[in-house]
């Protein structure tokens, strides 16, 4: 019988015995647990920390139907985690489809709550409306205790199902009422890591608290005995939030600039801030969701923000004839948070964060032009600062024209009368294309040799880029390395940015392992999260990690990070012969085969991804360290002087 006879008749076989004992049917909570990725996004520390947003949402909840005004989160020395909320209390009494009590249902049945059939919540800030359940289905125990009718009452769970059913276990004294929920996720599921971070948690606390005025959200990490509760309260809500942003800035406002409106169910909230920066920082929230991607509420936004301003300009005589400003000439230097709260949020885009919803443009629109006209007719001189700042920015912006139009391709990519010799790749999948950004000539053109053609480019650059913290567009298009970064990735930049033409997922920043190398990186840092901060996001940017020390002994050569691995290794190595140690001062010193083995393999190599954990503290880093204020970057450096790594200080 022949291989395709043989094929042939074993797919006869198969579709013969396909039939319903061959569908598998998972109930109860069994589908979470096979594909979690499918409900909590993916088993990382990402979807770990999923399981914390879940049940604080459903305090939320009860936040904004005006039941609750308080929140406690608390990672146990066990590394569990215990929420409490000072809501109304899950309901107790028996569910009529199920024929249980509610509590069981909302920690057994998926889709199970309040958020769902529009009776228990106007509004809802899960994205998943999955909650309970899934946290259930996904931690090795849980338990809840609620709090409601005078009564105290408890039910816990192992790995999604009942173990012990709800019962009364006391009275809840005082008028005590709420929900506190306790679970321990399961390391069969999250076999990455069920560590808890308590920067991430305590960033995305801090950010709820503001998001949600007067919510008082408190965290203790009970892991550490000295940590204290972490108390976020915030009556002034976004505006709070936007003053956070700007701290340490120079402000053109007097106080940030605050719209609350609401129609058709929709409540819009914007809070805006001006500051001497170049950049913009724009961060947009529906139902306490951090939309990355945007969506119609930022459109609508940024349409009533030029329109008034524009509007303004022509009235006081700024502006004349057809002379306009574009969108991102009055969005230079503006820090704004805009928060929607809708019943029904519809989200797409390649993460669902971005907001689809057509209504939330239009009363987003219409809510901030309202009272944003009305600011600037009754504040006539901080509204010549705001007109003044976009006609810099305008005039910026046609000188930066021509050197725009350098930055465009014609057909396809042209770079061959660019001065940064961009080596490029054989392949035009972007998937597996990697673009090394290399610290001088040397090192590019070893990385050159030494380089996989078929995924590998290199671009070198030559010393320090433009600080572009504190610079115009026209400077920095003017900039030659920066023209040619923008050029050679492909994605255009401000108004124009496209991340879905990055012509490459992998950008690699490779400098020397010195205080200059580490200098450059910020500098190119800096770059991409203020021109190109969606690659950022993507995780598309690396850091190339070199080796300090090669030593040889023999046919053994060990490369190594810190002059602590070099003193441990020396003391293993037998005394003859006498090993060679080589000290690698920049990345220049090695050859191709040796830049190929320590930091382009993709088998032996070690690369650092840049991660935004958090936009604000993101924001707030840079300005500190790149900005044009000396004493907070002095008092930075002389408090972590102590911890700096012993690769970055030169020798």
């Amino acid at each position: 019988m022949t291989d395709k006879e043989e094929r042939n008749e074993h797919l006869a076989e198969l579709a013969k015995n396909y039939d319903a004992s061959q569908i598998q049917v998972l109930s109860g909570l069994e589908a979470v647990r096979k594909r979690p990725g499918m409900y909590i996004g993916s088993t990382s520390s990402q979807g770990l920390h999923h399981l914390v947003w879940e049940i604080i949402d459903n305090g939320i909840d009860e936040a904004l139907a005006g039941f609750a005004d308080k929140i406690e989160v608390d990672v146990e020395p066990d590394n569990s985690v215990t929420v409490r909320d000072d809501g109304r209390g899950i309901p107790i009494d028996i569910q009529e489809k199920t024929g249980k009590p509610a509590l069981e249902t909302v920690f057994t049945v998926l889709h199970a709550g309040g958020k769902f059939g529009g009776g228990g919540y106007k509004v809802s800030g899960g994205l998943h409306g999955v909650g309970a359940s899934v946290v259930n289905a996904l931690s090795t125990n849980l338990d809840v205790t609620v709090a409601r009718d005078g009564k105290l009452y408890y039910m816990d769970f192992e790995r999604g199902k009942v173990k012990t059913h709800m019962k009364v276990i006391g009275d809840a004294k005082d008028g005590l009422h709420g929900t506190k929920v306790h679970f321990k996720p399961d390391p069969d599921i999250f076999t990455e890591t069920t560590v808890f971070d308590d920067k991430v948690l305590t960033t995305r606390i801090r950010e709820l608290a503001f998001l949600n005025k007067g919510l008082k959200l408190t965290f203790k990490d009970k892991r550490s005995d000295t940590a204290e509760r972490l108390v976020f309260h915030y009556e002034g809500g976004i505006k709070s939030y936007v003053e956070f942003l700007v701290e340490g800035k120079e402000t053109l406002l007097d106080e940030p600039i605050y719209v609350e409106g609401k129609q058709n169910g929709i409540t819009v909230e914007v809070a805006l801030q001006y500051t001497n920066d170049y950049h913009s920082n724009l961060l947009t929230f529906a139902n306490n969701i951090h939309t990355y991607e945007g969506g119609t509420h930022e459109a609508g936004f940024k349409a009533g923000l030029t329109r008034v301003i524009n509007d303004y300009a022509h009235k006081s005589g700024a502006l004349k004839g057809d002379d306009k400003f574009s969108g991102e000439d009055v969005r230079e230097g503006l820090t704004a948070v805009v928060s929607i709260k809708h019943p029904d949020p519809q989200f797409e885009g390649q993460t669902k964060t971005k907001l689809g919803n057509s209504d939330a443009r239009t009363v987003t629109d219409r809510a901030f032009s309202e009272h944003f006209t009305k600011f600037l007719m009754e504040h006539p001189q901080q509204a010549k600062l705001i007109v003044d700042k976009g006609a810099l920015a305008s005039k910026a912006r046609i000188a930066a024209r021509r050197a725009r139009e350098v930055t465009r391709k014609k057909n396809g990519l042209e770079i061959s009368n660019l001065p940064g010799k961009l080596a490029d790749n054989s392949s035009k999948d972007p998937e597996i294309s990697e673009l090394f950004i290399v610290e001088g000539d040397s090192a590019g053109g070893s990385a050159k040799q030494g380089r996989s053609r078929l995924t590998q480019a290199i671009l070198p650059i030559r010393g320090k880029i433009l600080n572009v913290e504190k610079a115009s567009m026209d400077r920095i298009l003017a900039n030659e390395e920066i023209r040619t970064l923008f050029t050679a990735m492909g994605t255009g930049f401000g108004d124009q940015f496209d991340i879905s033409k990055a012509r490459y997922h992998k950008v690699i920043i490779m400098t020397d392992a010195d205080v200059d190398g580490a200098h450059i990186r910020t500098l190119l840092l800096t770059l991409l999260y203020r021109y190109m901060r969606p690659v950022v996001e993507a995780g598309y940017v690396y850091i190339a990690m070199p080796p300090l020390y090669q030593v040889r002994q023999g046919k053994m050569i060990r490369y190594l990070d810190s002059d602590e691995e070099l003193k441990d290794l020396v003391g293993q190595l037998p005394p003859s012969p006498k090993p060679v140690i080589q000290r690698y001062k920049g990345l220049g010193e090695m050859d191709a085969s040796q830049l190929w083995e320590t930091t382009m393999d993709p088998e032996t190599r070690r690369l650092e991804q840049v991660h935004v954990g958090d936009a604000a503290d993101a924001d707030a880093a840079l300005t500190m360290l790149m900005g044009d204020k000396v004493e907070p970057r002095r008092e930075f450096i002389q408090d972590n002087a102590q911890y700096v790594d012993q690769r970055n200080i030169d020798a």
